[in-house]
């Protein structure tokens, strides 16, 4: 089996906030979701398992916020407002990070994004996490 792991340098949009995260399946784990807040913030995220995130500066700047049953804990700046990251709902062992804050990579890189489906939670209905749709990114000529 092939290591995919990933270790990537982070910030927010100002630069108080820098971490280090490992990204458990490198860019394998892309994607973006349907629930509420994530459709509002829009982010392409990665996975980290719990421990794979280290914040090297600001973390007395990070905020949290939690919705619904509060399990998830989304994290952000509370100088410039960016989303660096969260605790997932679905597994507390696994965090997601907004690519984006990532040195050198854009949600744009991906040609495709797989889009998950929040608003019918697999923690609300039972059911296996079910896959959406799909987010394209077609470059201009």
């Amino acid at each position: 089996m092939t290591d995919n792991r990933t270790i990537r340098t982070g910030q927010c949009h100002c630069g108080t906030v820098r971490f280090e995260v490992t990204l458990s399946e490198g860019f394998e784990s892309i994607r973006r979701c349907t629930c509420s807040y994530c459709r509002m913030r829009g982010a392409v995220v990665a996975m980290a398992e719990m421990g794979g995130i280290k914040i090297l500066q600001g973390e007395d700047a990070l905020t949290t916020y939690r919705f619904h049953t509060g399990t998830a804990k989304h994290f952000f700046c509370s100088r410039c407002g960016i989303y660096t990251h969260h605790q997932r709902r679905s597994n507390q062992n696994l965090y997601a990070v907004n690519v984006a804050c990532l040195d050198g990579v854009s949600p744009f890189d991906f040609a495709e994004v797989p889009v998950m489906d929040g608003v019918n939670h697999t923690n609300d209905t039972g059911q296996p996490t079910r896959r959406a749709g799909t987010l394209r990114f077609i470059p201009a000529d």
